[in-house]
């Protein structure tokens, strides 16, 4: 579906670009606490592998942003960090893959227990915040059919929003903005943006979704893209928290723009509470195929 004809759908043609409500950018902000977690049970991504035993690109990335916005990161790959003190932080950012309950790790990292994994839910259900970065929804996947919606998903797939399938080459796509005034960081990129990225197939998404930015498939190689057009980037309430993903950020070199590094940390922002956006759900209006995963 073209840009022209969802925002038609979704009677938000006549949006501006205003600043959501709330809004904190350009004022003192309150001291912040994230925890960032990238254990990779499955595929270890660049962006996360520690370099020569100190922090990964990504964590340099989220601390030098964190340093003029206030936020503290805490960045570890130990799972059992979720059975100790999770009220010391106001939000979560995970960029993990595979079963994070799984001892055996592909970066020798220790696995979440049970019950840490029920209480990091609880405390997003209860009020703190989380961004998933491209990876997180390769994590806790469900069983069955790669190419088939399933219902009965893990709980942490329920509080992200969405599950990934697969994908094929890297390639430029556009990412299309269903209303710049999601965030600040949108407001001066038109109506889409190209990127060259590795891009997920996705699915099982939550019908209550805000969708911010499109995976336009028309043009696309490969047959994972062989479809509709997809949500690529949401956010959504989860209980009194905040739950956003982005599906960008395979390669080092996205972590190390600090244009959208702006992108992540505003995202990162939102879940924290620090402002606002219009979460109306949007899943069925402005990519009402998503799910359908294959043409035939």
């Amino acid at each position: 579906m073209q840009r022209r004809d969802f925002l038609a759908a979704a009677g938000l043609a006549t949006l501006t670009a205003v600043l959501p409500l709330n809004m904190s950018f350009g004022q003192e902000k309150k001291k912040a606490k994230v925890l960032y977690f990238s254990r990779s049970q499955g595929f270890e991504h660049d962006p996360v592998k520690l370099v020569n035993g100190g922090p990964s690109v990504s964590d340099k990335s989220l601390k030098k942003w964190g340093e003029k916005n206030n936020i503290e990161f805490v960045c570890t790959k130990d799972g059992t960090i979720f059975d100790g003190d999770l009220d010391q932080f106001d939000g979560f950012a995970f960029y993990t893959s595979g079963n994070l309950l799984a001892e055996k790790a592909t970066d020798g990292s220790k696995a979440v227990s049970e019950e840490g994994m029920k209480r990091f839910l609880k405390a997003i259900e209860d009020g703190k915040g989380f961004v998933g970065f491209h990876a997180a929804t390769d994590s806790m996947k469900t069983a069955g059919e790669p190419f088939e919606n399933q219902e009965n998903v893990h709980p942490y797939i329920t509080m992200l929003g969405g599950e990934f399938i697969k994908h094929d080459a890297q390639q430029t796509a556009p990412m299309v903005i269903t209303q710049p005034a999601d965030l600040p960081w949108l407001k001066d990129k038109g109506e889409e943006f190209d990127l060259w990225d590795e891009w997920y197939a996705l699915k099982n998404f939550n019908k209550d979704i805000h969708v911010i930015l499109v995976q336009e498939t028309a043009g696309m190689k490969g047959p994972s893209y062989n479809r509709p057009s997809f949500p690529a980037t949401w956010a959504h309430n989860y209980g009194k928290g905040r739950a956003a993903y982005t599906s960008i950020g395979h390669l080092n070199r996205i972590w190390e723009d600090d244009d959208y590094a702006q992108f992540f940390g505003e995202l990162i922002e939102w879940s924290i509470g620090r402002f606002d956006i219009d979460l109306t759900p949007n899943l069925d209006k402005v990519t009402p195929e998503a799910s359908i995963l294959q043409r035939k």
